[in-house]
């Protein structure tokens, strides 16, 4: 079957008058004898051109189809390179996500340890709760009844017997006793007048005799006319008979249970006295009521003895531990002898407290 293409050449060959014109000069003249070689091999050499196009034709398909299937692998290969980005980005944000919900998981656990803790005490502070309810309603029940409010001035009476017995030993711990003589002295000569916390008032002095603790007199010279020429061991004396003191009064405040408004530091004859001074910024009134009285209230420390002190400081402390003592005094129902009479005041706390009328005070 021939070619259509060769077809064509053929008609345009012997259409065209320049081409018959140009064969007809390249014209071969053949013998007889050859002739038939040369018919052989033209058609030869035309079964191989048909061959050859088919070859090519056959190239040219397949090149096309491989063209075409390079053209569909690169394709392939880009969209799997995209998915395998994807897919890395999908490993990333999972392994992002199982970090978080671990966190997340671990914060959980911790909530609920803590919710559990406090769900714990939540249940005991309901049950002791609810245990004191039941007592509380059991002694309003009891003291409803006739025999009631007996049995809570027996209560009483056994309490206060028991303070009394404690305050009593404290008395034999450290005895105050009045040595009266020709020369008496005043317990203390002279305080501040302008404190902010005593009366400006001074006090008269009350002839109490000489009062010792212990066996030592405590006496205030040292404490207003410090010189060179003082003597050591009677500075010495004073600050132990003030350690004595202050232990007294740390003993009576804790078995009365009464907090003390100026707080001692014992530590015998190096005791200090505690005083709350408020912040020097804003007011009290200022502050918020939400706010802490530790946030609000820096303790200053205030010496009872004199080596290596203010004499100043020192004096204020001795103030200090009397208006503990007459805090004392107001407690079980009795007036202060004045804040210049300290070893007064704590005999006459002792004996208050040590008489049958604090028994049956209600």
């Amino acid at each position: 079957m021939e070619n259509p293409e060769q077809r064509d050449q053929d008609k345009t060959l012997i259409c065209d008058p320049t081409q018959i014109n140009a064969t007809q000069e390249n014209e071969k003249i053949i013998e007889w004898e050859d002739f038939g070689h040369e018919l052989a091999r033209l058609w030869s050499l035309t079964s191989a051109l048909k061959e050859a196009n088919e070859k090519k034709l056959n190239l040219q398909e397949k090149l096309q189809y491989f063209i075409q299937v390079k053209t569909e692998s690169l394709t392939r290969l880009n969209e799997l390179e995209e998915m395998r980005e994807r897919l890395v980005a999908r490993k990333v944000m999972m392994g992002n996500m199982s970090t978080r919900c671990k966190v997340a998981t671990e914060d959980a656990k911790k909530q609920e340890k803590m919710l559990s803790a406090e769900l714990r005490s939540w249940l005991v502070a309901g049950t002791s709760l609810s245990v004191a309810r039941k007592r509380l309603q059991e002694s309003n029940r009891t003291l409803n009844e006739k025999r009631g409010y007996i049995k809570l001035k027996n209560m009483q009476r056994k309490l206060r017997a028991r303070q009394q017995y404690m305050i009593s030993q404290v008395s034999l711990l450290y005895p105050v006793k009045s040595l009266v003589g020709p020369a008496q002295e005043e317990e203390l000569e002279s305080y501040p007048s302008s404190s902010r916390l005593g009366n400006s008032s001074v006090s008269k002095p009350i002839n109490c005799g000489t009062l010792t603790i212990l066996g030592l007199h405590l006496t205030m010279r040292p404490f207003t006319k410090m010189s060179f020429f003082t003597d050591k061991k009677e500075v010495q004396k004073s600050a132990t008979a003030l350690g004595y003191v202050a232990h007294a009064v740390s003993l009576i405040a804790s078995y009365l249970q009464v907090p003390l408004r100026y707080p001692l530091r014992l530590g015998g004859s190096c005791s200090y006295v505690n005083d709350n001074v408020p912040p020097a910024g804003p007011t009290t009134l200022d502050l918020s009521w939400k706010t802490p009285l530790s946030a609000t209230v820096k303790p200053v420390e205030f010496p009872l003895f004199l080596k290596g002190q203010d004499t100043t400081r020192a004096a204020y402390a001795i103030f200090l531990l009397s208006k503990d003592i007459e805090q004392l005094l107001n407690f079980i129902g009795e007036d202060s002898l004045g804040p210049r009479h300290l070893v007064a005041n704590l005999k006459e706390l002792l004996r208050r407290v040590q008489s049958s009328e604090f028994i049956d005070t209600s």
